[in-house]
C-alpha cells in the first residue's frame, strides 16, 4: 500500500485520488494547500490524516512513501525537486517541467536518490492505446499522421474581458502546446520516437503564450502534423495512413475510440474495456514502477525527448518562460 499525498486541491487531484484508491494499492495520508481552509475543505470529501499548508514540512514529514504534483506548469520542478530531494516518489502531471534542462536535473536527482519519478502522461498507460500500438503494423508502410487536439478553453472568456488565467499566462510555464498540444506531441514520441527535424508555428496572445498552432515532425519516410488549440474547437479525430490501411482515433489524450480502416475495406472496431476514470492506468503502473523499484524506466525517455522538443518548438514560435532564463540544479 502506497501512501500518498497530493499537492493540489483541484479537480485533477480529485480525478487522481480516485482513480488511485480504486486500485487498491494506495492510501491518502496528507494534503497539501496554500491554506489551511482549502485543505480543511478539501479533506472533508477524503479520509486523510495530514493537512500541510507548508511544502518543506510535508517533504521532510515521513506521513507519505509518494506525492502526486498537480500544481501549475511553473511550479512542477521546484516541487518535484524538493520531494526528490526528501526521497518521496513523486508522480507529476504533464508537463514534467517547463524545460528540458528542468527535466534533466529532476530524472538525475530521482536516479541519484533512488526513488521513482513519473510523469503522469496517463494516453501512453491506456488500454485503448496499447491496442493503437500493437495494430499499427496493419496500416503497412507509415505515410502520414495527424495527431489533433484543440479545444476551446473555458478560461478564454475570462482572458478576453482582460482578466489574466494562469491558462494563458506565461509565468505559469502555460499555453496550448504545453497543454493539450503535449498530449499530441508525447504520443508521437511514445510511438515513434524523436523526429529527425520539426518545424513549428503558431499565433501568440497579446500575453505572450501560444492560443494554437501546428508542428510538422520529420520521420523520413512519413511525418507527422500535430494541431493543437485552446481557441477552437475540433470535431475531427487523429488519424495513421499507411500504405494498406489507416487507424482512426477520437480524442487522443483518451483514445476514447480507435478503428481500422483497411484500404478499400469496411471499418474494424479495435476499443478496449476502459474504465471511466482513465487515471487509473497510470496509478496503477506508477504503482508498479514503486513496487518494483525501477528507479529506470522506459517513460523517462519518453519524458526527456517530449521536453528536448517542447524547448524547440517554441523556440521557433517565441513563446518565452521565465523558467528559460533561471537557473537549474539538483541540489
Amino acid at each position: 500500500m502506497i501512501r500518498f499525498a497530493v499537492v493540489g486541491t483541484n479537480w485533477i487531484t480529485r480525478q487522481f485520488i480516485d482513480a488511485a484508491c480504486a486500485t487498491g494499492k494506495y492510501r491518502l495520508t496528507a494534503v497539501y494547500s496554500r491554506t489551511l481552509e482549502q485543505a480543511q475543505q478539501f479533506a472533508r470529501d477524503y479520509p486523510v490524516e495530514h493537512l500541510f499548508i507548508s511544502l518543506e514540512a510535508l517533504a521532510q514529514s515521513d506521513a507519505c512513501d509518494a506525492v502526486y504534483i498537480a500544481s501549475p506548469n511553473a511550479m512542477h520542478f521546484s516541487q518535484t525537486r524538493l520531494f526528490l530531494q526528501h526521497r518521496k516518489h513523486v508522480i507529476c502531471e504533464k508537463p514534467l517541467a517547463s524545460t528540458l534542462a528542468e527535466a534533466q536535473a529532476a530524472i538525475s536527482l530521482a536516479r541519484q536518490q533512488q526513488v521513482v519519478l513519473f510523469e503522469a502522461f496517463k494516453t501512453a498507460c491506456l488500454p485503448n492505446f496499447i491496442a493503437l500500438r500493437d495494430a499499427l503494423p496493419a496500416v503497412g508502410k507509415l505515410r502520414k499522421v495527424v495527431l489533433n487536439y484543440c479545444q476551446y478553453s473555458s478560461r478564454y472568456p475570462a482572458y478576453l474581458k482582460g482578466d489574466n488565467p494562469n491558462t494563458f499566462n506565461p509565468r505559469f510555464s502555460n499555453g496550448s502546446i504545453m497543454d493539450i498540444g503535449f498530449y499530441c506531441l508525447a504520443t508521437a514520441v511514445a510511438l515513434w520516437g524523436a523526429p529527425r527535424a520539426l518545424k513549428a508555428s503558431a499565433t501568440l496572445l497579446a500575453s505572450g503564450v501560444d492560443a494554437h498552432g501546428s508542428v510538422i515532425m520529420d520521420y523520413g519516410d512519413f511525418d507527422v502534423v500535430i494541431l493543437h488549440s485552446k481557441v477552437s474547437d475540433s470535431l475531427i479525430p487523429s488519424e495513421i495512413q499507411g500504405e494498406q490501411g489507416s487507424l482512426l482515433i477520437d480524442k487522443i489524450s483518451q483514445c476514447q475510440g480507435i478503428r481500422f480502416v483497411p484500404r478499400g475495406g469496411e471499418a474494424q472496431d479495435l476499443n478496449q474495456t476502459q474504465a471511466p476514470n482513465t487515471m487509473c492506468y497510470e496509478a496503477e503502473h506508477f504503482a508498479h514502477l514503486v513496487a518494483s523499484q525501477a528507479v529506470t524506466h522506459s517513460a523517462l525517455d519518453v519524458s526527456l525527448t517530449t521536453a528536448r522538443l517542447l524547448d524547440e518548438i517554441r523556440r521557433q514560435t517565441g513563446v518565452i518562460f521565465p523558467a528559460d532564463t533561471a537557473e537549474v540544479g539538483n541540489t
